[in-house]
């Protein structure tokens, strides 16, 4: 029998684009009338749409579905539920890591109002960075083009993070301006578990025992020593060595109708003033 593509799409329960975009891929090969220009569908082509479709169910590429209803030796068909299969358990590992992800997010930003300008001792974990500006202002770095934009697909794995150089001890508690830079930020451990390439052009900082407390900046402000002075006190106090760079991230921005406010997390590594560690 004959259908016409109305008839045939109810028929078997797809629409009418659908029946295109497989006539498209020549999955089915509607009759065409000669007088009315009408493209009629018959039996084979029902056989060949449900077995596409049953195709497509399992994820496999409709260009490879294609192939597949044309030429379909046992070991092909076979090999491509496989690699199927191996597509999705991928795609439910990332899913796994993305659902792991979010929840520490979340369980980091309920934690905000207890750390909002409250000194705390914290292991923080090993950290890459790409550094993406002097102070506020954008740099272009050709080298690292490609891996900026690796690493934005990496979202929210990778994060807006600055880091403060501390040269021979003597800027971050000195008079002059702060030395510091923004750009992607990625955990190690998140590094690891997601199989991402490094390059020279990487910045590498090591784990270490910190001050660490949140704080809140105008959205425009740069980055100043009175932003955590409260934090360089903590540590003078407590006769601490600061150890390395400072380094942190943004929260997240909250915007309101009063305006914009940024949440950072500020992390200065300490030592004791012996030089032995803290934690």
């Amino acid at each position: 029998m004959k259908y016409s593509i109305g008839e045939f799409a109810s028929i078997l329960g797809v629409t009418a684009d659908t029946l295109r975009l497989y006539e498209k891929h020549d999955i089915v090969r509607p009759m065409k009338d000669q007088h009315n220009n009408y493209r009629y569908f018959n039996d084979l082509d029902a056989r060949n749409l449900l077995t596409s479709r049953w195709y497509r169910s399992m994820q496999i590429p409709l260009q490879d579905v294609a192939g597949l209803i044309k030429d379909a030796p046992c070991e092909q068909v076979v090999e491509s539920i496989a690699a199927a299969g191996m597509q999705l358990e991928e795609e439910i590992r990332r899913s796994t890591l993305l659902l792991g992800k979010i929840q520490e997010i979340q369980a980091e930003l309920a934690q905000v109002g207890a750390s909002l300008y409250t000194c705390k001792m914290k292991q923080v974990p090993g950290m890459y960075r790409i550094q993406q500006t002097n102070k506020n202002h954008l740099l272009q770095k050709e080298d690292l083009k490609d891996t900026v934009q690796a690493w934005m697909e990496l979202l929210p794995f990778t994060f807006y993070s600055f880091r403060v150089e501390n040269k021979a001890g003597e800027c971050i508690c000195g008079l002059g301006d702060l030395e510091y830079s923004w750009g992607l930020g990625l955990l190690a451990e998140d590094q690891e578990k997601l199989g991402v390439c490094l390059n020279d052009g990487v910045e590498v900082l090591e784990p270490a025992t910190c001050i660490s407390a949140v704080i809140v900046s105008g959205h425009e402000d740069y980055l100043e020593r009175g932003a955590f002075g409260f934090m360089l006190d903590y540590v003078k106090a407590r006769n601490y060595k600061i150890s390395g760079d400072i380094s942190g991230k943004i929260l997240f921005t909250e915007r309101t109708n009063n305006g914009s406010k940024t949440y950072l997390e500020i992390n200065i590594p300490v030592e004791s003033d012996e030089g032995s560690a803290l934690l």
